[in-house]
């Protein structure tokens, strides 16, 4: 008679070997716990109402900012698709002109040295 043989290789079942045991010791932990509760005085049911009182706040944290999370991404996800689904073939600059009437030489930041430009006479030198 063949014995069976577990696959030990399968990632699935790799995966599920290692959520069993971070079970069974998260359940070792909360024995220890409700054992040290019971032996500071609190009763066993109080000690064991606690800890889920402590297990429904870590879970709504989670879901908290999951939520915030999920709504960030959604506004990235909306952000993008607006901008790449503009109709506007030129975009206009913060006074309204049109990208193609704007002069370099008008900006607030302009310096001659950035630019290969004709001689512009409000940098000429003395």
């Amino acid at each position: 008679m063949q014995i069976a043989r577990r696959p030990t290789g399968q990632f699935a079942h790799r995966l599920g070997r290692a959520a069993g045991r971070s079970a069974r010791w998260l359940r070792r932990r909360e024995r220890q716990a409700i054992g040290w509760l019971v032996a500071e005085g609190l009763p066993a049911p109080v000690a064991a109402a606690l800890l889920w009182i402590v297990k429904l706040v870590v879970v709504a944290g989670l879901l908290y900012v999951a939520f915030w999370l999920a709504l960030l991404l959604g506004f990235a996800v909306a952000a993008a698709w607006v901008a790449g689904h503009s109709t506007e073939q030129d975009e206009d600059d913060f006074l309204g002109r049109k990208a193609e009437e704007r002069d370099h030489r008008k900006s607030i930041f302009y310096h001659p040295a950035s630019y290969n430009d004709d001689p512009d006479p409000r940098f000429e030198d003395d």
